[in-house]
């Protein structure tokens, strides 16, 4: 487990200082990777999870899981249907395989622009990227979407006149109304042409007992950021425009499986996830 005392990361390989991080409050990306048996988080973000774990029977491990085997899947079909260059934005701590390495299982060139807005993420990013051309990473919030389209690190990765894979894995569901997670969806697709791709996963309690809903969402109250659950319809929503990849907004394990579908402890799904092109 990662050290609560280095709240102060190792300079970047560029030579620049990291940002400080706080790790007294618990952060979506660390509690995520301790879902999946990480290292990289802190006694905050294990409190957080833990609570989470409890909640939901041990079902969000598995739904992490599942979601992250969602996004190797989809990055696979999206290079199958002629995609070379990714716009990953809520990476998170690398957990292999990344993007990058997906991709180019069938791209060997393919490109790769990773966004987060914790900087614990940007660390271990830029040193297993280390060597690795064709990618970027950088710290932004998907709350200032220009910020994250006009960076010279992304604009240097990313052709923006050629079609993107936009993937925004399990990154929306930490989004409230207010944030207007919709109107930021339309801005990312206003600035990729037709031929670009969208990928969605996020968190619901359409199929959860009221008492679990609230104790997941209670397990965010001292992180960074809220949990929002959405339902399938509001999920669906961010499609809007887009032709919709088969089999459209499912549960997570149930988009194009490559094999019989896992059981969910709890007996719970938590995740609808699906993928669609820009006409």
């Amino acid at each position: 487990m990662a050290d609560e005392s280095a709240s102060t990361p190792p300079a970047t390989p560029e030579g620049r200082s990291a940002p400080k991080i706080n790790t007294k409050v618990a952060h979506p990306a660390r509690i995520y990777d301790y879902y999946l048996g990480g290292k990289d988080n802190f006694p905050a973000d294990r409190e957080a999870a833990e609570k989470m774990i409890s909640a939901t029977r041990g079902g969000v491990r598995a739904g992490a899981r599942q979601n992250r085997a969602f996004l190797v899947r989809a990055v696979r079909a999206l290079t199958e249907a002629g995609i070379t260059q990714f716009l990953d934005i809520g990476t998170g701590i690398p957990t292999s395989p990344n993007v990058h390495e997906v991709a180019r299982q069938a791209v060997p060139d393919a490109r790769v622009a990773y966004v987060d807005n914790d900087p614990i993420v940007l660390v271990h990013a830029r040193a297993l990227m280390t060597g690795t051309g064709g990618t970027s990473i950088i710290q932004a919030d998907l709350r200032e979407p220009d910020a994250i389209l006009e960076d010279p690190q992304t604009r240097a990765t990313i052709d923006f006149d050629r079609p993107v894979g936009v993937l925004l894995v399990a990154v929306l569901q930490f989004f409230t109304e207010g944030d207007d997670p919709h109107g930021l969806v339309r801005r990312l697709l206003a600035a990729v042409p037709s031929g670009s791709h969208l990928v969605i996963s996020h968190y619901t309690a359409d199929f959860n007992p009221a008492a679990a809903t609230r104790g997941a969402v209670s397990a965010y109250d001292k992180a960074t950021a809220p949990l929002v659950p959405r339902g399938r319809e509001e999920v669906g929503r961010f499609f809007t425009g887009l032709d919709m990849l088969e089999p459209g907004v499912v549960q997570a394990s149930q988009w194009r499986p490559d094999g019989p579908v896992p059981d969910i402890p709890g007996g719970h799904p938590w995740v609808w996830a699906g993928a669609g092109v820009k006409p």
